[in-house]
């Protein structure tokens, strides 16, 4: 019979949080953490691929922070693949890799860029991006994280 190890948990985050992805120049936003979702997603629109120094980026209008005119920002393409969307249908996407703040950590990740215009939260953090980090969610409570104690700069949609 195989034996489980107990992981000894290290933070407790609520179903929602606010995160920052600085080096897209999100300081804060609210993110819904989804377990059912391998792969996190930023919502991105006007996406325009480039070649740089022999290289795939990608441009794209990033989503809007409070009370500041769109802006676009740039990111290297980690790679494309498929990933079913939220009605289960595959999606060719680009992926970038940047940094996740969540309370006092930070971690690299790997994010989709889709339109996630019609959901209610422009970022989703996926299981992938939570895997090995010794965190456990309450799916009855909301903003845990250090960042709780400020009002996102970002905020979902409702």
């Amino acid at each position: 019979m195989r034996q489980h190890r107990t992981a000894r948990v290290q933070e407790v985050i609520g179903w929602r949080e606010l995160v920052g992805l600085p080096e897209l120049g999100i300081s804060q936003m609210a993110a819904k953490i989804d377990t059912g979702a391998r792969t996190s997603a930023l919502h991105a629109e006007d996406r325009e691929l480039f070649e740089r120094n022999g290289k795939r980026w990608v441009r794209f209008k990033a989503p809007k922070l409070k009370g500041e005119p769109p802006r676009f920002v740039e990111a290297p393409v980690a790679l494309e693949r498929l990933i079913k969307n939220t009605s289960g249908v595959p999606e060719n996407r680009l992926v970038i890799r940047t940094i996740l703040t969540l309370g006092s950590h930070r971690w690299n990740i790997d994010v989709s860029l889709a339109d996630r215009d019609a959901m209610k939260f422009d970022l989703i953090i996926g299981r992938t991006a939570l895997k090995g980090r010794r965190i456990l969610i309450d799916p009855e409570r909301s903003y845990l994280s250090d960042l709780r104690s400020s009002p996102p700069l970002h905020s979902d949609k409702a």
